[in-house]
């Protein structure tokens, strides 16, 4: 076991593309993590879709050993973050298991929204966080105004923060000085019973559900029962070790220490990330604090374009649970798209991955339903019922009240574009709580009803800011709202996949641009199609789609205009019949280009 004095545990905390996994790449370099060949960017960024993208999805743990300039050998122990909003829980548990952190900030943008989220997460742990201003090799990096930004916005001390490149490797040696000087060791005890929390799990195809551990008392050892006191699960440890990265099996993992322990798991609901381990002969008295199980926050439909593709869609959700346990499905039939499956996800960056994971990883075709979000519908005879797909919706006279669920949001924007930033939140209903200025950028505060969010509000954040806005946000709770299910009907049939919740002042816009969307997109039949939205029984919107004509007049020449009207009228009687008869088929593009439209 490492000496406690001579453990240094730190997490990385920084807005996307701001160069965390650039920096854990040099720091891994410096202390010969990995030799020169081995070596290549982004390295702790497993995934192609981190890679391509360039931002971390899952958490990557490394155990370094660095030769401090007083002689020692210390033992580094570095966690890269997610920087998205939508693994704020896996991020808090990262903290947990750490004592300080690197508030690394770009030089260039400066403080940005999820930096801010992270920081407040940090804080809550008490930790000891060293601000770093990464990219001041480029031309367009302001250290000095950064310095004062971090002061203003955050509230923590600049004037010791350490400028770097962590792309050249300039000042990086520096960082890692100060971490040994200025980030508090780990406590705890090696006698005590086995406390352990857990980090990150995972499931490797041959060894099972890899679990990352934080130890905090008594020792992990190989060859004993470990129990796991959330989900009560009982499992014997058959080997422990390091990530340097590269794998490594150790004899003990002591107090301070974070390693990974293979035991044999069959599923990743047995070691949810937030649990407390133990010995299953001698127990610790009481888990560890602020174990949550993850609740997904959007739902929505996953479909096979081709309904032969539903067995391997199953087998392909079944497989990313695997290496998911916050993403949860179950199987769903809609009369328009045939047999699915309804799907939770933490938000709508983590529904976007597992899309595009399912379509590269397994090759499948698939169309998504429109997202939605939780509500919960109390009825009059005093039950109540959450309602994840507005299919579900009960009907109006047995609803008492719907509570949807609101967040607290806060955006930070240049000046310039404060105008629409505001504009747009009021367009979503949102109600202002606070507005502050740092320098020549604006913090709001907004708190927004989740239901307005999850359509497309990101996307017309990005755009009316040139891309310069940064967003982050957190649930609050339930409020009551005025909310009402808008159903698409064509030709008379209700179609269930377009069905979506609105707030009923909204409603009448939101219909009248879907029927409009879909006017355009039914393609002509040789009958006309009624296309109309509908709140219950009262239609209010409605468009047309017009028949396609065959010129049934073209065999005559001359003659009495009676010979045109006689077959002009049995053309129309024959329409009718069809129209009673006609069945309308919507194509999957369609449904895509619908259901992708929000509010455009």
């Amino acid at each position: 076991m490492t000496e406690l004095s001579r453990i240094r545990n730190f997490a990385i905390i920084a807005h996307i593309d701001h160069g965390k996994s650039t920096l854990a790449d040099r720091m891994i370099q410096i202390c010969g993590g990995l030799t020169d060949r081995e070596m290549r960017e982004q390295v702790l960024d497993s995934m192609e879709l981190e890679r391509e993208r360039g931002i971390t999805i899952k958490a990557q743990t490394v155990r370094l050993t660095y030769r401090a300039q007083d002689g020692q050998d210390y033992v580094l122990n570095m966690i890269d973050t997610p920087g998205h909003v939508d693994f704020t829980y896996e991020v808090s548990r990262s903290l947990k298991a750490c004592e300080g952190s690197l508030l690394l900030v770009d030089a260039s943008q400066g403080v940005e929204a999820q930096t801010l989220a992270n920081v407040y997460l940090a804080l809550e742990h008490d930790h000891e966080m060293i601000p770093v201003l990464n990219k001041v090799d480029l031309p367009a990096a302001e250290p000095e105004r950064i310095k004062e930004q971090i002061e203003e916005v955050i509230g923590l001390d600049a004037s010791e923060a350490l400028e770097i490149s962590a792309k050249t490797g300039q000042g990086v040696t520096e960082v890692l000085e100060a971490i040994v000087r200025r980030l508090p060791p780990p406590k705890g005890d090696a006698a005590a019973p086995l406390q352990g929390l857990v980090v990150d799990s995972w499931y490797d195809t041959y060894l099972g559900v890899v679990v990352l551990v934080r130890v905090m008392q008594g020792q992990l050892r190989a060859g004993r029962k470990l129990r796991f006191m959330g989900t009560r699960a009982v499992h014997d440890v058959t080997e422990v070790g390091t990530f340097t990265p590269a794998k490594k099996a150790a004899e003990v993992l002591g107090p301070g220490e974070i390693g990974y322990v293979i035991s044999g798991i069959k599923t990743i609901q047995d070691a949810k990330v937030g649990d407390t381990v133990t010995d299953e002969r001698q127990r610790c008295e009481t888990p560890l604090s602020g174990f949550m199980p993850s609740v997904p926050v959007v739902f929505c439909g996953l479909f096979p374009t081709d309904a032969a593709e539903y067995e391997e869609l199953r087998d392909s959700l079944g497989k990313l649970a695997l290496n998911d346990a916050s993403f949860q499905f179950e199987p769903e039939v809609s009369p328009a798209l045939g047999f699915g499956f309804r799907c939770g996800f933490l938000g709508l960056l983590h529904l976007e991955i597992v899309q595009e994971r399912l379509e590269r990883e397994f090759g499948l075709d698939l169309i998504t339903t429109a997202p939605s979000v939780v509500y919960k519908v109390h009825l009059t005879d005093g039950t109540s019922l959450e309602l994840h797909n507005p299919v579900d919706m009960p009907e109006v006279t047995k609803i008492k009240t719907i509570e949807e669920p609101w967040i607290r949001a806060t955006i930070l924007v240049p000046d310039e574009h404060l105008g629409a930033v505001l504009k747009l939140c009021e367009e979503r209903r949102g109600e202002q709580l606070d507005l502050t200025y740092a320098g020549s950028r604006a913090m709001v505060v907004y708190r927004l009803p989740l239901n307005e969010v999850v359509f497309d509000f990101y996307d017309r954040l990005k755009s009316v800011t040139r891309g310069y806005a940064s967003f982050d946000y957190h649930l609050e709770g339930y409020r009551e709202g005025d909310l009402v299910k808008l159903s698409v009907l064509v030709n008379g049939d209700p179609v269930d996949a377009l069905a979506i919740m609105v707030h009923r002042n909204q409603s009448e816009v939101r219909g009248r641009a879907l029927c409009q969307k879909l006017k355009d997109l039914i393609p002509r039949q040789m009958f006309k199609i009624a296309i109309q939205a509908a709140i219950g029984g009262k239609v209010i919107a409605r468009e047309t789609v017009s028949a396609l004509r065959k010129d049934v007049t073209a065999k005559c020449y001359g003659g009495d205009v009676s010979r045109k009207r006689k077959l002009l009228e049995k053309q129309k009687a024959g329409k009718k019949r069809m129209r009673q008869i006609g069945n309308v088929e919507i194509p999957q593009s369609a449904f895509l280009a619908a259901l992708k439209m929000g509010e455009d």
